[in-house]
Formats: C-alpha cells, structure tokens, sequence
C-alpha cells in the first residue's frame, strides 16, 4: 500500500469515527430528552392552569364579576354584532387591496 493509500484510508476511519460519535452524542441527547419529557410535560401543564388561573381571577377584577348572563345581554349583543361588522369590513378592503396588487403584479 503507498501512503497516498494509508492517508485516504485513515481519513476515511476518521470521517467514520467522528460521525459514529456524533450518532452516540445525538442518540444520548435523544435518550435524556425521553426521559425529561414526562417532567417537562408535567410542568408545563401546571404552568398553564396556573395561567388560566390567573387570567381568569384577573378578568373578574377587571369586569367587575361580570356574569355569562350579563354578558349575553341584548346590548352586548348589539356591540358584538357591531364588532363582527367592523371585523368584516377589515377584510372585504384587505381582499380588495390583495385583488389590487395581484392586478399590478
């Protein structure tokens, strides 16, 4: 064998070595992200009740104690559909401006 040979052939168990080590290192990374998962899961569930705990204690503050009754009243209602009108509106002129700019384009 000439050294071009042997130089070829130890680059090539190198490239093969450093790769089998980045598969182990992948594969334990992988391992202790299983074994975490049940704790992560767990704690970002009671992260998230905590929130909505949270949310919930602060939108009675601020409504007042507002009810589901009070909020279904007639003139609730009426602002509601107002909003949707607005809401609509917003989108019939961004459709209007996207056909406008297709045009162009």
């Amino acid at each position: 064998m000439t050294s071009r040979d042997a130089l070829l052939r130890a680059a090539m168990h190198r490239v093969l070595a450093r790769m089998g080590h980045g598969v182990a290192d992948a594969a334990a990374g992988f391992a202790v992200l299983v074994q975490d998962a049940p704790d992560r899961v767990r704690q970002e569930w009671d992260l998230f009740q905590e929130e909505v705990k949270a949310e919930a204690e602060r939108l009675e503050r601020e409504g007042g104690g507002r009810g589901v009754d009070e909020e279904s009243s007639p003139a609730s209602a009426v602002e509601e559909e107002s909003l949707q009108t607005k809401i609509d509106q917003v989108r019939a002129r961004v459709a209007e401006l996207g056909i406008r700019i297709e045009e162009r384009s």
